[in-house]
């Protein structure tokens, strides 16, 4: 119960087979692609882009140039308060009240305060008469043999050489950390006064200053002086200049980045861990899918099975759920092509049957009239074979060009009103009637009814629906055709008067080569594919198709029903 409704169409020429070489070539290079390597693309990018972040922190937090300069600042604050207390000290206790020459302050008296003064508190300290000259120093002493230099001797070196070496590297790294502040170089003379440094010369003025110095120039070790003026009654009767290296805020600030690279370290172990963990949890099911993909392309056999990742719920099971139903679908395709090419085989080869019986028996007749009936058969076995090539044609090619062609909106009810047009002008008064019902006039969103799809093949399916209920409709006899919306679809049914389908055979009609044609119609008119194709169509445009029989209050058979269900397209 099948139309062979097709137009027979050139196929286009196949592209020209890689030759054997450049095939061995390909097969030879994809198992060198897909080699194991040692450390692959993707953890190395992982780790890159990981690692990165976290240095890009790391270094960040080793620049500790504002914590380094408050501890500078408050060691100047440390040492201005300490500065106003021996200069307190030194306005009250050494200072006497000369005759005529008013406040001095007395040099050896300044010199016994200020070691007393500076023993607790490990800083260097210096006093300036008014006339800027030195007359104390604590890392000074004098005696009966002269003047004595007092210089704190460094502690023993316990570092190993490891230490050392991280040192070394420590101060490598610090030296190069971009923003860091210079200094103007500290300079000792043998014969030190007032004029020496800035800052003193401001204290004699009665103002308390402070200045920052390094030992060298680029040097990390700096020299913290502050001078705060001498006074009696707001005279200034000398100047204590009180001095000390960053040595503790410099270790400070290096046991803050040890701390900050310990920390960096684990972080960063941890992170290379689990960037290597995550790389393998994405990698390692990725290269299995490919080497199954690999053995599925390279094998002969169904016994390749695609790695199952599915309960991972995430990318890589999707992936894998998908390799697996495209191989499933690849190996249903397979079937399926086997299949039509044993259905084609055993179609084809009846008429070339016929056509051989019919052409040897020509050969051995000599009745002129006889003869005549033979070639008869032999016309109607190639007309026969030439509509079965071309059906066949038509099928085999209709995958690709589903797959190809982009799908526009197809307006279903001006479609059905043209066919329905075609068939009133062009049938005689003993054809059967069509009758077309559908929910609004054409030209209307209601009666134009817009799916999406290709459009000539869907005329191919209902065409081949129309002509299969006029073959099975007696003369004079109506053919209902409606089309509505139903939800997300537009359904189409197709009515007919006929004898219906036989009973069991309501799934049967859609397969390939399957013919139930109408009583004394004559053999070989039809190919069997018409019906199958147009499921085929209906299904590629995510639609349904069916069959079934009308029947009356009584339950018998008035006839059969094709309906078609497509999903609504835009307007």
């Amino acid at each position: 119960m099948a139309s062979g409704i097709a137009t027979a169409t050139a196929e286009p020429a196949a592209p020209a087979a890689p030759s054997a070489q450049a095939q061995a070539a390909q097969a030879s290079a994809a198992p060198r692609r897909r080699r194991r390597r040692r450390l692959s693309p993707l953890t190395r990018r992982i780790l890159a882009v990981n690692v990165l972040a976290l240095g890009l922190l790391g270094l960040g937090l080793l620049y500790l140039g504002e914590y380094q300069q408050s501890l500078v600042s408050a060691q100047l604050d440390a040492l201005k308060t300490q500065g106003q207390v021996f200069a307190a000290a030194l306005g009250e206790g050494a200072v006497i009240d000369s005759l005529g020459e008013g406040e001095q302050l007395l040099p050896a008296l300044g010199r016994q305060m200020m070691q007393r003064l500076v023993e607790p508190t490990h800083t260097r300290a210096r006093l300036f008469d008014a006339g800027g000259k030195l007359i104390a120093d604590s890392q000074m002493l004098s005696g009966p043999g002269g003047t004595v230099t007092i210089r704190e001797l460094p502690p023993p070196d316990e570092d190993t050489g490891l230490r050392r070496i991280i040192n070394g590297i420590y101060d490598w790294l610090v030296e190069r950390l971009p923003g860091r502040r210079s200094y103007p170089p500290y300079h000792e003379t043998p014969a030190q006064t007032a004029a020496d440094y800035a800052e003193v010369q401001k204290a004699l003025y009665g103002d308390i200053a402070s200045a920052v110095r390094s030992e060298r120039v680029g040097g990390s070790l700096l020299m913290l002086n502050v001078a705060v003026p001498v006074q009696r009654y707001k005279q200034v009767l000398g100047v204590v200049l009180l001095s000390s290296d960053s040595t503790e805020i410099d270790q400070a600030v290096r046991a803050v980045r040890f701390e900050i690279l310990k920390v960096f370290l684990i972080a960063l172990g941890v992170t290379v861990l689990l960037s290597i963990y995550l790389a393998g949890t994405i990698g390692r099911p990725i290269r299995r899918l490919a080497a199954a993909a690999e053995r599925v392309r390279r094998g002969h056999g169904r016994q390749v099975m695609i790695p199952d990742f599915t309960r991972r719920g995430d990318e890589i099971g999707d992936l894998s759920g998908a390799f697996r139903e495209m191989t499933a679908a690849l190996w249903a395709r397979m079937d399926a092509i086997e299949h039509f090419a044993a259905d084609v085989a055993h179609e084809i080869k009846n008429p070339l049957t016929s056509l051989r019986s019919a052409v040897e028996t020509a050969a051995r007749v000599d009745d002129p009239q006889k003869q005549r009936k033979l070639l008869t058969v032999v016309l109607e076995d190639v007309q026969r074979l030439d509509r079965l090539i071309t059906d066949i044609s038509d099928a085999s090619r209709l995958d690709a060009e589903l797959s190809r062609v982009e799908l526009e909106p197809v307006m279903i009810g001006r479609m059905l009103e043209t066919l329905v047009d075609v068939h009133q002008q062009t049938a005689d008064e003993r054809a059967p009637r069509l009758m077309l019902s559908l929910p609004g006039p054409v030209g209307t969103p209601a009666g134009d009814l817009a799916v999406l799809g290709i459009e000539g093949r869907l005329v191919q399916v209902f065409r081949n629906l129309i002509v299969n209920a006029l073959s099975f409709s007696p003369p004079g006899a109506a053919i209902h055709i409606a089309a509505e919306r139903r939800g997300e679809f537009v359904v189409i049914t197709i009515e007919d008067e006929g004898p219906g389908i036989p009973e069991g055979k309501l799934e049967a009609i859609f397969e390939r080569f399957y013919s139930e044609r109408p009583a004394g119609e004559k053999f070989g008119t039809h190919s069997g594919l018409g019906l199958s194709i147009s499921k085929q169509i209906v299904e590629a445009h995510r639609g349904m198709i069916g069959a079934e029989n009308r029947r009356d209050v009584d339950g018998s058979v008035m006839g059969a029903r094709f309906t078609v269900r497509l999903p609504v397209g835009a307007g």
